[in-house]
């Protein structure tokens, strides 16, 4: 099970910390993403850490996204800043590539 948090309404230029808790322990052994889902968009994989820790992001969010993990906490993280509207989605976390039962997920607004 996949539980994300961390979203909510921000102003374009703002800041954000979302978090994934996993029940899973697996975590550790797998690649971990973060995807994301705009209104009338297909869902597209913005951050990946590896098994490793080692992350990767894409272009459209070099520079302004951050992704972690905690293995001991089977939480993945994904820090954002300088947000833009385009930024506005449903932000939700699973493997690479999605394996796991997707979550809720956790609506980012980015107001400009």
């Amino acid at each position: 099970q996949l539980q994300a948090s961390g979203g909510g309404l921000v102003q374009a230029g703002g800041s954000l910390s979302l978090s994934c808790a996993a029940s899973s322990s697996a975590v550790r052994f797998v690649a971990m993403g973060w995807y994301r889902q705009a209104p009338g968009k297909q869902r597209e994989l913005v951050a990946t850490t590896s098994s490793g820790g080692t992350p990767n992001v894409a272009d459209s969010v070099k520079g302004r996204f951050t992704i972690s993990k905690d293995n001991a906490k089977n939480t993945v993280y994904l820090q954002m800043k300088s947000l833009k509207p385009e930024d506005t989605a449903v932000y939700y976390c699973n493997t690479v590539p999605s394996r796991w039962v997707w979550g809720q997920g956790t609506l980012v607004t980015v107001s400009s």
